[in-house]
């Protein structure tokens, strides 16, 4: 079973896609503020990590820069899951090596569910 690690603060959204998830068969560990997601990430080390940029404690950039600082982590694939749509985001996104970046509003659960899937190729 792949194990995914889920960073959102947003309690509907994070409720919405970690049940989905699950259902979906897989092993999901949910935080809800920057300051607990690289300590999750060392704890859990999930097969993917999806990523919120507007979090409490600290931005998913921080916590994607701690993450691949840290030689157990520095692997793990991420994929942002935003509202910040700018150019400047995706390619600080990329920058940071993230293997996604999707625009909370322009994608559906199903599509977002499909995007895991095929990436972790189950």
């Amino acid at each position: 079973m792949k194990k995914i690690l889920l960073i959102e603060d947003d309690p509907f959204l994070s409720s919405l896609l970690g049940n989905r998830l699950k259902r979906e068969g897989f092993d999901l560990v949910s935080v809800k503020s920057g300051s607990e997601a690289a300590k999750a990430a060392q704890a859990q080390k999930p097969d993917l990590i999806l990523l919120d940029l507007i979090l409490p404690g600290k931005s998913g950039f921080e916590v994607l820069e701690e993450i691949r600082a840290v030689s157990e982590t520095a692997k793990i694939p991420v994929i942002i899951i935003s509202n910040l749509g700018q150019d400047t985001d995706v390619e600080r996104g990329r920058e940071l090596g993230v293997a996604d970046y999707i625009v909370k509003a322009k994608v559906t659960i199903d599509e977002l569910v499909s995007k895991i899937r095929a990436f972790l190729g189950v």
